[in-house]
């Protein structure tokens, strides 16, 4: 008892003051710190596994009560039929079940839970009351002594409950018993994910429903394309009119497109025009398409609409040419009773529309890409691996809120893969959180990104609009960066910017583990495209994948707020990094700053040139002097000597490899160095909210546009080239040990092969007939895509 009280003590002057353990020394305080924590219940580093189902995760003993049914139990005054409720009390904890109007053997089937070290009682007090009493509601109760609660150790069968007779305050028999069992087990208990726990009886109504762990799925989304051809016989109002200006609008929900105004004025037009949508299984919405024409200012004329359901749309799987339809116009009035009226107009207009399936959507050519499959079943291919997250502890949280004059921190974990979200349990007011909750994905490519985030739960009362889940920080992890069978144990750093400056939230603990099923399926990735084959055979513009990304965000968001309980619009948004692609100063320093460390090999190599120029050291100037004539003389050593040089440079790197994954970098993000004025532009709404006059807000608002193409331009240029970098860099092992192999390979064949074979197959394949040419990216361009870049780190 002694000892829990200490810990007490000490977990209280902790969640007074957060900042107590943190590193004084700021070159060290945004570092990764390796950690070897208990996972399993035992050690666990390097390649060492567990054999237990939660062996990523430190093992937390917890006590459970579950409380089954009752019977006979004794209504008020013995009249009528009791409400009964069953109250489980442990020292200042308790907790009630719901409760039954008019049941005299009502049926609860509810577990409790509480963590072990909070016990401080040696008695457990479940008591059985009656809702219709007044006064003392109290029907029976026992008491259960926690020294004789036996444990459960899963696989083990789960524990058979007992009837248990009621007494009084006094100890006396009365009417009525209880059906329950009490236990003491772990996490892994599979009544853990249903169990209330007895330390949150202070929330309640919708609030109780936020505090548990969750697994989310995100909808299926389909790229809906529809191809304007071209509208006959349309009815103008205005008859004298001799060239209107026609144009067809297509909405689905609140997203609106539109085409360019049809170049022949007259009633037939054409547009042969797409228009793209990202839409979501199961379709809820109908296509509305409407012709209009343009007949003044920010004033169109309906000519007429159609709408059209998407359940009978086409699922196309590969790009073969879409049947064409003609669909009828109607005229929709609305009459001074507010009635709808519908008339049939001759008019029709020639579409043809499609589901494609053969994309992929969400996560469309961005950096943190966790899902690279097609939307259509019919082209998934195996997994070829499994990722396993043990989402451990946190410490030192910064408080988020305060209640009575304190900080405090209620604070939970997104973490995204793939289609499948998952979302811890809200641990309630600590500083120091402890989840110890472990889960799995199916991994389908290697150069994917899991995103972790941690969140302060502010929907605890249940509060629905107004309040704002907020950041306390995201952790990213490339897949490609690990190891297969290792397990990495890190403290990540949680950083947060905001318009007043960078601030780092506390710390996170996690546990990941790659495995591979086939280490020759997971070579044979690095040489397949990327994404989808639709993406190279007919690519979507910029603009397109804009816009479908911004709507496939929403529709996430969306359909992930309507589950229960919600994962809010304002954590999905973070975790898919909305809006990153805005310009900013910051961004901009940050990329520009990359290209400049990538360009700093070639000047160091120009430096050391002019050294060898001017004599500097004169014995390297006579060994370049000779090194020069020997491949002068001996021209089929140049490439093979390149090539071993290449190779032998990797090797020797090796040793430097790096030996923790990637995690958010302050300095490379230029986060530490950044004005409160440049961050002030950063955070800016869009369009701007801070200038007054017109023309002004609109220059303003096309540079932070054409800002953002520049800074992704720039983003792009300084990812090929830490690419090309990382081939020896062993940031990816496997990636670099396959380049490695093929530069020794290659630098036997160049080198038994004429120089002169050699350059006219190279000659005769770059100027090779079309036909002999594949659409699909050549296998060099493909690995070289799949190699990890510092994007991962970037803030």
């Amino acid at each position: 008892m002694a000892n829990q009280n200490r810990n007490q003590n000490q977990n209280k002057s902790q969640n007074q003051n957060p900042n107590a353990n943190r590193n004084p020394n700021p070159e060290e305080d945004f570092d990764l710190r390796e950690t070897s924590p208990s996972l399993g219940g035992g050690r666990v580093s390097g390649n060492d596994r567990a054999g237990t189902a939660f062996d990523l995760v430190e093992e937390m003993d917890y006590l459970y009560v579950r409380v089954v049914k009752a019977k006979e139990v004794p209504a008020k005054d013995g009249n009528g039929s009791p409400s009964p409720f069953v109250e489980v009390k442990l020292g200042g904890f308790k907790s009630v079940t719901k409760h039954f109007s008019n049941v005299p053997h009502p049926e609860w089937n509810q577990v409790f839970s509480i963590l072990t070290g909070r016990i401080q009682v040696p008695l457990i007090e479940i008591s059985v009351k009656d809702k219709d009493r007044s006064g003392d509601d109290l029907v029976g109760m026992l008491l259960v002594d926690i020294a004789d609660v036996p444990k459960r150790v899963p696989p083990d069968s789960p524990l058979a409950p007992q009837w248990y007779r009621l007494e009084n305050a006094k100890g006396e028999r009365v009417t009525g018993e209880l059906m329950l069992a009490v236990w003491l087990g772990t996490q892994a208990d599979e009544a853990f994910p249903e169990a209330w726990q007895l330390d949150a009886s202070a929330i309640s109504g919708d609030g109780v429903t936020t505090i548990k762990s969750k697994v989310y799925l995100s909808p299926r989304l389909w790229y809906l394309r529809v191809n304007v051809i071209e509208a006959q016989e349309l009815q103008l109002c205005d008859k004298n009119r001799q060239q209107p200006e026609i144009f067809v609008k297509a909405c689905i929900g609140s997203m609106m497109l539109r085409t360019k105004i049809s170049q022949s004025r007259n009633i037939c037009p054409l547009w042969n025009e797409d228009l793209m949508f990202a839409v979501a299984e199961p379709f809820e919405e109908q296509l509305v398409v409407s012709v209009e024409a343009k007949i003044g200012p920010n004033k169109d004329e309906s000519l007429g609409k159609c709408m059209i359901p998407l359940q009978g749309v086409e699922k196309r799987l590969n790009f073969r040419p879409p049947v064409g339809r003609w669909y009828n116009l109607d005229k929709h009035t609305v009459s001074g009773d507010g009635k709808s009226n519908v008339t049939k107009l001759n008019s029709r207009v020639h579409l043809r529309i499609t589901l494609d399936g053969g994309y992929h959507v969400l996560d469309e050519l961005t950096h943190y890409s966790s899902d690279l499959r097609p939307t259509a079943k019919q082209l998934w291919k195996p997994p070829i691996g499994v990722l396993e997250l043990g989402i451990l502890n946190a410490k030192n949280l910064s408080p988020m809120k305060t209640k009575d004059g304190q900080g405090m921190t209620d604070a939970y974990c997104v973490a995204k893969y793939g289609p499948k979200w998952i979302r811890t349990r809200t641990i309630l007011n600590s500083f120091n959180p402890m989840w110890n909750e472990q889960y799995t994905w199916e991994v389908f490519d290697p150069c994917t990104v899991i995103t972790i985030g941690v969140f302060d739960n502010c929907h605890l009362q249940g509060q629905n609009g107004g309040v704002n889940d907020s950041r306390i920080g995201k952790v990213r992890i490339r897949l490609s960066t690990l190891q297969t069978d290792r397990v990495y144990t890190h403290l990540y750093p949680l950083i947060v910017l905001s318009p007043c400056g960078m601030k780092k939230m506390g710390e996170i603990q996690l546990a990941v583990r790659f495995s591979c099923c086939s280490l020759f399926d997971l070579l044979q990735m690095y040489a397949q495209p990327m994404l989808p084959n639709l993406h190279y055979l007919h690519p979507l513009t910029c603009h397109q994948i804009d816009s479908l990304r911004y709507q496939a965000t929403q529709i996430v968001s969306m359909r992930l707020s309507r589950a229960e309980p919600p994962l809010r619009k304002e954590v999905v948004e973070y975790m898919l990094d909305v809006g990153s692609n805005m310009w900013s100063i910051r961004r901009s320093k940050a990329n520009h700053y990359r290209i400049a460390g990538i360009l700093s090999g070639f000047i160091a190599f120009c430096k050391w040139f002019e050294q060898v120029c001017t004599w500097k050291n004169p014995f390297i100037t006579i060994l370049v002097h000779i090194l020069f004539l020997t491949l002068v003389c001996f021209p089929w050593m140049i490439l093979s000597t390149i090539f071993l040089y290449i190779f032998l440079i990797g090797t020797w790197n090796y040793r430097g490899r790096p030996r923790h994954p990637p995690y958010m970098d302050i300095r490379l993000s230029q986060a530490d160095t950044a004005h409160n004025d440049e961050l002030d532009e950063e955070f800016d709404t869009f369009p701007t909210s801070q200038k007054n006059n017109d023309v002004v807000k609109m220059r303003y608002d096309r540079l932070r546009v054409v800002a953002s193409r520049v800074q992704t331009v720039a983003g792009d240029l300084a990812t090929q080239g830490e690419r090309f970098y990382n081939l020896l860099s062993w940031r990816d092992p496997r990636a670099t040990a396959l380049f490695l192999i093929f530069c020794l390979i290659a630098s036997i064949v160049l080198y038994v092969t004429p120089p002169k074979a050699v350059v006219i197959i190279i000659g005769f394949y770059a100027m090779r007939h079309p036909r002999f040419r594949d659409q699909l990216p050549c296998y060099p361009i493909s690995f070289l895509r799949r190699l990890p870049a510092r994007t991962d780190s970037l803030l």
